[in-house]
């Protein structure tokens, strides 16, 4: 590794396809051999060749990915810091259009004017570039399934009981042996830079201040390093996809080990992933395309369209099975969650082979669509197989924007619940958005519990809900066929 002061005059001398140094954060790099293998293309790297590329990296990438991709040999020193304010000016790269903006605070609404988390999606829509929106919004085609996520919640109803002292509240529990503050946690989401430059760091900064945990995503925009030591204090969990080369899925797993997570989230509905139609709508900008930190993997364009999630999904193992639950228990010493179960018997499966916990998620309705809301299968679950509650702990995710949300959730037996897309939309005001919406939820949980009765979340239960305006939607048995029977898997004798 090279420490020397380079003088900007050195720098320009090396603006060429065939010899191309760029700076970034005040580091000089030669680019030259990696330029052609891009996934951004090699269109943008050339656009900065013998200039300061730091606003087009830092706009999508971790600071640390270029040390990693490149290596200590190809950093050729420093910028020289006695260069005169006019020399520096000659490194500024010309205006580029497509370029994802700086957000700019006094463009959105004063923060404290935002009440809910339908609040923060309507700023986001309003503030994302147009590729960040319809990475972080879209679903599944006709988005069936992510409708109804939400849908479900509001077709329950709460039965409040009355003449109870709820002046002092508990809302503590754990999560994998792990003591949180509130029974909600950061489910995994990827490239959170795209609404932030701060990206994973500002969330995991705002859930220490409230003490709660954070999922980190396989395709994070910070490594788990980075996530890691901007807040010390917070539980972390990390999301696998499990990669096709199983190895590298192995030293991922060391390095969740090393980096304190406390609890692996196996993503298993996503062997590939769902046809997202207004993220594929939107192309990647080669000067914007999104790079995980901790995958490596990057965002492209092809013959059918521009979608973050299926192209950088490329390397995810579609043969990963049930029997390979074994693989992963010998690859760590850590709890393991299975994330995106659907269905009861999945839920009974995943106690028979020995996991700790499952979630109960449909991807937000962005893999299958009209696949069953949540909360349908948690009622499912509950129906057919009462006693997974007791084996393992259960958690779910999609749909859930509002406290009363949460305690329904509750009542119904899950440990937490986990919110995604709401976290991103409140990081488009940085670290200070995410603790604003965190306590927006915690006074919505805590009013919620007070006018239903409840002090402690220990007296969650099914007595404070009425249920009965979905209950006619859960089979009422599930029949496994016959060997050679062409008998439904399902039988809804309703």
């Amino acid at each position: 590794m090279s420490d020397r002061s380079v003088l900007v005059e050195e720098i320009k001398q090396h603006s060429s396809s065939n010899d191309c140094w760029i700076v970034v954060d005040n580091v000089v790099w030669d680019i030259t051999e990696f330029a052609p293998t891009h996934p951004g293309g090699v269109e943008i790297i050339h656009r900065h060749a013998g200039l300061d590329a730091s606003t087009a990296y830092n706009t999508v990438h971790s600071p640390a990915l270029i040390r990693k991709t490149l290596g200590p040999g190809k950093r050729i020193g420093q910028l020289d810091t006695s260069t005169p304010r006019e020399q520096s000016d000659l490194l500024k790269p010309p205006p580029n259009e497509v370029a994802q903006p700086q957000l700019e605070i006094g463009a959105k609404p004063p923060l404290e004017t935002l009440i809910n988390s339908y609040d923060f999606e309507k700023v986001a829509e309003k503030t994302l570039t147009k590729k960040a929106w319809a990475f972080y919004s879209s679903a599944a085609t006709d988005l069936i399934t992510k409708e109804g996520n939400k849908k479900l919640f509001d077709r329950i109803w709460l039965r409040p009981r009355l003449l109870r002292n709820v002046r002092d509240i508990n809302t503590r529990t754990s999560i994998l042996g792990q003591n949180v503050q509130l029974p909600f946690f950061v489910s995994p989401a990827a490239m959170a830079k795209l609404a932030h430059p701060d990206g994973e760091l500002a969330i995991a900064r705002g859930c220490e201040k409230f003490g709660i945990g954070q999922c980190i995503s396989t395709n994070a925009s910070f490594s788990m390093a980075e996530i890691t030591s901007s807040a010390p204090s917070v539980p972390f969990f990390f999301q696998l996809y499990v990669n096709k080369d199983r190895a590298a899925s192995e030293a991922l797993l060391k390095d969740a080990e090393s980096n304190g997570m406390k609890g692996i989230f196996v993503t298993i509905d996503g062997p590939v992933q769902g046809k997202r139609e207004a993220d594929e709508r939107v192309k990647v900008e080669s000067a914007s395309v999104a790079t995980a930190a901790i995958s490596g993997v990057a965002a492209s364009n092809d013959s059918k369209g521009g979608g973050l999630g299926r192209t950088m999904g490329g390397y995810i193992d579609a043969t990963f099975s049930w029997d390979d639950i074994a693989w992963l228990r010998r690859s760590t010493k850590l709890p393991i969650v299975v994330k995106g179960v659907q269905t009861a018997e999945d839920a009974n499966l995943a106690c028979r082979y020995g996991v700790d916990g499952i979630m109960i998620s449909n991807h937000g309705g962005r893999n299958l669509d009209t696949s069953p809301p949540s909360l349908l299968t948690l009622l499912e679950i509950r129906r057919h197989y009462p006693e997974v509650f007791q084996k393992i702990e259960v958690f779910v995710d999609c749909g859930i924007r509002r406290g009363t949300d949460i305690v329904k959730a509750l009542c119904l037996g899950v440990k937490a619940v986990g919110m995604g897309r709401s976290f991103l939309y409140s990081l488009v005001y940085g670290q200070e958005g995410v603790e604003h919406f965190i306590d927006i939820m915690k006074d919505e949980l805590e009013t919620s519990m007070r006018l239903l009765g409840m002090t402690d979340l220990s007296q969650a239960h099914p007595r404070y809900l009425n249920t009965c305006d979905i209950d006619h939607l859960i089979p009422k048995t599930l029949d496994e066929p016959l060997e050679g029977s062409s008998r439904p898997l399902i039988l809804s004798k309703l």
